[in-house]
């Protein structure tokens, strides 16, 4: 287990008086004394009772979780960061289980699975659903199964995090990580832990509609350089479908009852043509990052080779010590 200075605890917090006590005792029992809660403007108390609890407090100068947990990143000088959701849903047991692979070397980002082990009643069945969809629609599009991107509970290393281009101020923060990690090959694993039910008097910040959209959007968008041929595909790929569907549309009644509809046929034949250039494009953009990460492996492997090398030719540079014997012998000449 790592001292209490190598990590920090990472609270984003929100109107969480009902859970934030709980929460910062519990990693307290457990042996960490660098706490850390970011509040978003609470109004019910939050700050004064994580003070009171022993943490260090520090004001959210924005809104939304993501720009919380940058700006309370940037706070932190502790080599490892221990984020967790301040409404006790996830336990302080499963920290060193979290930590582990960063400590021993074997991960920079570290994602709890929520599925591995989900109480009764910790997330309602649209919840599971949407997130089984979002996590099917990651692995589509960035190739990669962290079974749980939408976990709150993360431990990553504050080097791995400075890597991150972040820029969602909301509940996407955890979807645009996982996305990063992906994007620059961050070394990632998944741990499974315990998620619980919210207690009682506790209200949640989510907005399932609202936030699942958010979501679906910060997948989508960051698609474009993760992926062009599925961001630009899948609109070429239904923009074709529409026009395909208006043209026989206007065949069919052409055919059967001898009537053009003129306007219907020019909208078909521009959403087809929108569609196959679109299509067209994802290709040749798919090409071009693919040829784009060939050259960039190559740099890769030669500035390594550069580097053995010069590493090679420094060594051979230098003078060997003499042995005693050799010194000795030395001292003998120089004596005649």
């Amino acid at each position: 287990m790592a001292s209490s200075a190598d990590v920090c605890i990472l609270l984003p917090a929100l109107n969480e008086a009902a859970t934030i006590t709980d929460v910062i005792t519990s990693y307290q029992a457990a042996g960490f004394t660098e706490i850390l809660v970011i509040d978003g403007g609470s109004s019910d108390g939050t700050r004064e009772l994580a003070e009171e609890a022993g943490a260090t407090v520090i004001t959210q100068t924005g809104s939304g979780k993501g720009q919380a947990v940058r700006q309370a990143v940037g706070y932190i000088d502790a080599p490892y960061v221990l984020m967790v959701d301040a409404d006790m849903t996830y336990r302080a047991a499963d920290a060193e289980a979290m930590l582990e692979p960063l400590l021993d070397g074997e991960a920079d980002h570290v994602i709890g699975n929520r599925f591995a082990d989900m109480e009764a009643g910790a997330m309602t069945t649209l919840n599971k659903i949407g997130n089984r969809f979002f996590n099917g629609v990651f692995r589509a599009i960035y190739g990669a199964n962290y079974v749980d991107i939408l976990s709150g509970y993360r431990a990553f290393t504050t080097d791995s995090f400075e890597r991150l281009t972040l820029t969602a101020d909301g509940f996407g923060i955890e979807t645009e990580m996982a996305i990063q990690c992906a994007k620059h090959e961050i070394d990632t694993t998944v741990v499974p832990i315990t998620y619980r039910p919210r207690p009682d008097g506790s209200a949640t910040n989510l907005h399932p509609i609202k936030d699942g959209s958010i979501i679906l959007l910060e997948l989508y968008r960051n698609a474009k350089t993760n992926n062009p041929l599925f961001y630009f595909g899948s609109v070429g790929l239904g923009s074709t479908t529409v026009g395909v569907v208006l043209l026989v549309f206007v065949i069919w009644r052409w055919l059967t009852v001898d009537i053009s509809h003129q306007l219907i046929a020019i909208g078909g034949v521009a959403m087809l043509l929108l569609g196959v250039q679109l299509l067209i494009f994802g290709f040749l953009a798919d090409m071009i990052q693919s040829l784009h990460r060939e050259q960039r492996d190559r740099i890769d492997r030669l500035d390594s080779s550069l580097t053995d090398d010069r590493s090679a030719t420094t060594t051979d540079r230098r003078e060997p010590t003499p042995t005693d014997g050799e010194a000795d012998q030395q001292v003998a000449r120089s004596d005649r």
